[in-house]
């Protein structure tokens, strides 16, 4: 398997894992579901905006659970 296709498959394995912990979103406040919802999408566009690479993918994780705190914050 190459590197790019390992990266592009640890990246649907991360996103389908935070899914799975988030399987109950009652008890979790507007902050908390805003951070897990876009270091998902920011997971998913920092890969496919990197090519499948790994700092890609966890940078745009990173930098989407930030972004969707922030948001979560003001609802």
């Amino acid at each position: 398997m190459k590197v790019q296709s390992i990266a592009k498959l640890a990246g649907v394995a991360l996103v389908a894992l935070a899914a799975t912990g988030c399987s109950t979103w009652d008890s979790m406040s507007g902050r908390q579901k805003g951070a897990v919802t876009g270091a998902g999408v920011g997971g998913v566009a920092g890969a496919a905006i990197s090519d499948g690479s790994v700092l890609g993918t966890v940078g745009g994780a990173a930098i989407g659970g930030v972004v969707g705190d922030q948001v979560g914050k003001r609802r």
